[in-house]
């Protein structure tokens, strides 16, 4: 029977010529002191880039849980609430939200610390002790949390009513229906999702260099501007990128086929 192209079953010919792009860029990385300068510099910032994705990507689900679970609420006002706070971030570019939260939110938070400090007792802060890496995943956590919440909250409602009447039926309560009837089910809906979004925030991290945060982006701007090989320093930029997408990628893709083997 031939097997229809959506069907995923063909050999990934694109992974075996990426995998030989990517050798060969190593190559002249490693072969090379213009390359091999480069990544050494780059290395600081590659830190930096997975701690804003990592620490940001996670923040952002728990927030996203919190705004799909009160979209389910049987109170409007909480309903209400966390639908207008996914369409106003959703509807605002994550560049443009970076730029306010690093420069109107983030003072704006440190004075109201500083108002609460007069009657609470606390130091209080100067704007500078907000770090802009701070400030920078905290928007993006702000930005995800929104697209989060609505994969959240299409996996939560793709689980059939009859299975949760069925545990009411059985006297779990609220919680226990949550967390041993819907929830496992859920997950392994959103996993694809959730993984394909964490991927583009790691891409999106790189927004971050606007407002001066040291990740890979903004060092290999700085390296290109010091050295003035843009091929070079650019070529190494792009290739430390696309190391990191493909390899979270094809660990996805693995997760998710153990995944439905448990299922089976």
């Amino acid at each position: 029977m031939r097997q229809h192209p959506d069907a995923g079953g063909d050999f990934p010919y694109w992974l075996v010529a990426v995998f030989a792009a990517l050798v060969w860029a190593f190559w002249q990385v490693v072969t090379q002191d213009i390359y091999l300068d480069v990544l050494s510099k780059l290395s600081r910032g590659i830190w930096i880039t997975l701690q804003v994705s990592v620490v940001g990507y996670l923040s952002a689900c728990a927030v996203g849980l919190a705004l799909a679970l009160m979209q389910r609420s049987g109170n409007i006002v909480v309903r209400q609430v966390a639908r207008g706070y996914v369409e106003i971030m959703r509807g605002i570019p994550i560049l443009v939200l970076l730029l306010y939260v690093a420069f109107v939110l983030a003072p704006a938070l440190v004075a109201l610390w500083n108002w609460s400090a007069g009657y609470t007792g606390a130091e209080e802060l100067r704007t500078r002790d907000f770090p802009f890496v701070w400030r920078a995943t905290l928007a993006l956590v702000l930005a995800y949390s929104s697209f989060l919440a609505e994969v959240f909250r299409a996996g939560l409602q793709s689980i059939d009513i009859g299975q949760v009447e069925a545990a009411e039926a059985l006297g779990l309560n609220r919680w226990q229906r949550f967390r041993h009837v819907i929830w496992p089910q859920a997950v392994r809906i959103v996993m694809p999702p959730l993984g394909n979004d964490f991927v583009a925030m790691l891409k999106d991290s790189s927004l971050v260099s606007v407002v001066g945060v040291q990740d890979i982006a903004q060092i290999g701007k700085l390296t290109a501007a010091g050295n003035f090989r843009y091929f070079e320093t650019y070529n190494v930029v792009a290739l430390v990128y696309l190391t990191m997408t493909i390899a979270l990628s094809l660990a996805l893709r693995a997760f998710e086929r153990h995944l439905k083997r448990n299922d089976r």
